[in-house]
């Protein structure tokens, strides 16, 4: 366990997002596919400033199945609508203790740090969504060098 894990509050303001999922044994590569063909044609991934992107477990992993979700969002614009390939949501935000990790096979323990980090700390758990945010997008980032802000949803 790292007692070195530096964790920060932030407060994300209400965003509207597209929304794609994957859902199989690696989910996240089917949902990031579905997100860049969206994103790439619409001249999204270019604009400034920069879009952000978040993704989480949806549904989560089950003990005894290889198959769970992963739901991709980038921030859009408000005059986006849903069409046949993204779900439009808006997000209405809230209180974040978040920390950073690197490398796919950091993620997991990260997550268990950031959780422990919370039983000790003066925050209690919230009930909105938790999200990673990556932070160096790109399909050319190889798994060892993809860097994560991990969101765990507080409330003082």
């Amino acid at each position: 366990m790292n007692n070195n894990l530096t964790v920060r509050l932030v407060e994300l303001p209400p965003m509207r997002v597209a929304s794609v999922l994957g859902f199989g044994a690696e989910p996240e590569a089917l949902a990031w596919r579905k997100l860049m063909a969206w994103a790439e044609p619409r001249g999204l991934l270019r604009v400034q400033p920069e879009p952000r992107i978040f993704g989480f477990n949806n549904p989560s992993p089950t003990p005894g199945s290889p198959n769970y979700g992963y739901e991709f969002w980038i921030t859009i614009d408000p005059e986006v609508e849903s069409d046949d390939s993204v779900t439009v949501k808006d997000f209405s935000g809230g209180l974040y203790a978040v920390t950073r990790c690197k490398g796919v096979e950091t993620i997991y323990n990260t997550w268990q740090q950031l959780v422990a980090w919370l039983e000790t700390s003066p925050y209690k758990p919230a009930k909105h969504q938790w999200l990673e945010e990556h932070i160096n997008v790109g399909a050319d980032v190889p798994p060892e060098e993809l860097v994560l802000d991990l969101y765990l949803p507080v409330k003082a």
